[in-house]
């Protein structure tokens, strides 16, 4: 008799357990599926490179760059030559850097829209003005044709003919065909005006992960060409805003940013560049009217640029 109670009761434990899974949709018993694990987040905690961006610092580094004193006071102008693939924002960067000296929106370097070929055809010095009725800054850039794949584009002989002093002013690239030291145009003899003080490569953030392998096959040995000259080099990575919705929204979080430091660390990769080297710039592009955040980074860039380029003039008087 009480075998036969506990039967009944296992039975009915088991039916009851059978409803039970079936109301839940048959098959085994099913615990709900956890929560989605939350999304990575998109910024540091804390910038990873410092940065101060008042007002104050900002006229404080344009101050600082107006009584800029040369190494060698004879070499003139420290010339930073300026490389890169097709629309990069080597022009951009030119009028950028005097639109922050000039107070105001500026065209000294002409400016194509977006396009496939390079608008630059000319070897040019771009020079910077101080304050009006004040001299000339001892700074400038040249521009060169922009990088291209296979032979179209500056032919990058013609770029390091510029490292070594070579092309006269006006020079007009062919990309076939890079200036021969046969021809009556070459400066046989450069001096160290002529010379370039500092390679500055310039990249798009958006577009470096992506870069043609020709670019930057040629990139690469311009740069080795450099460092055999010892000529001191920095990469300004462009449109940073264009990589990072955060740096579009606010270009004071760039160095919270994790997608900004992860393009440049591919650029570091790819290129063989240290990341300290790797100067990210907003570029005056459909702005009115200038921007403080925008003329912090400039100016941080166009600093580092003139420093290392400065000290590479000094350690030459140094050995002379």
């Amino acid at each position: 008799m009480q075998l036969q109670s506990l039967f009944h009761i296992y039975i009915s434990i088991s039916v009851s357990g059978g409803t039970n899974t079936n109301k839940m949709g048959g098959g085994g018993s099913t615990s709900p599926a956890p929560p989605p694990p939350p999304p990575p987040k998109k910024e540091f905690d804390q910038q990873w490179r410092k940065t101060c961006w008042s007002k104050k610092q900002r006229d404080a580094m344009v101050d600082a760059l107006r009584k800029f004193e040369l190494s060698d006071p004879d070499v003139g102008q420290l010339r930073c030559l300026l490389h890169g693939p097709v629309g990069a924002g080597k022009s951009s960067f030119i009028n950028s850097v005097n639109n922050v000296f000039q107070g105001r929106s500026t065209h000294n370097a002409l400016v194509a829209a977006a396009s496939g070929t390079s608008f630059t055809m000319k070897y040019k010095t771009h020079y910077f003005q101080g304050r009006k009725g004040e001299n000339r800054l001892p700074f400038a850039f040249n521009d060169v044709m922009g990088l291209e794949t296979q032979k179209n584009g500056v032919h990058p002989d013609d770029i390091i003919n510029a490292l070594k002093g070579h092309l006269p002013e006006g020079y007009e690239f062919n990309p076939l065909h890079p200036l021969s030291d046969q021809k009556e145009e070459y400066i046989q003899n450069p001096s160290l005006s002529d010379k370039t003080h500092c390679l500055v490569s310039i990249v798009t953030a958006d577009t470096i992960s992506r870069m043609n392998k020709d670019v930057i096959v040629k990139m690469k040995h311009i740069r080795a060409e450099a460092s055999k000259l010892q000529i001191p080099q920095v990469v300004v990575m462009t449109m940073p805003d264009k990589a990072c919705e955060l740096v579009n929204k606010d270009v004071k979080r760039i160095y919270f940013s994790k997608a900004i430091k992860d393009k440049m660390q591919i650029c570091s990769n790819e290129l063989g560049v240290p990341m300290n080297c790797i100067l990210p710039v907003k570029n005056y592009h459909e702005e009115g009217m200038l921007d403080n955040d925008m003329d912090i980074l400039i100016l941080n860039a166009f600093t580092q640029i003139m420093n290392f380029a400065n000290d590479y003039i000094g350690d030459l008087q140094q050995h002379a």
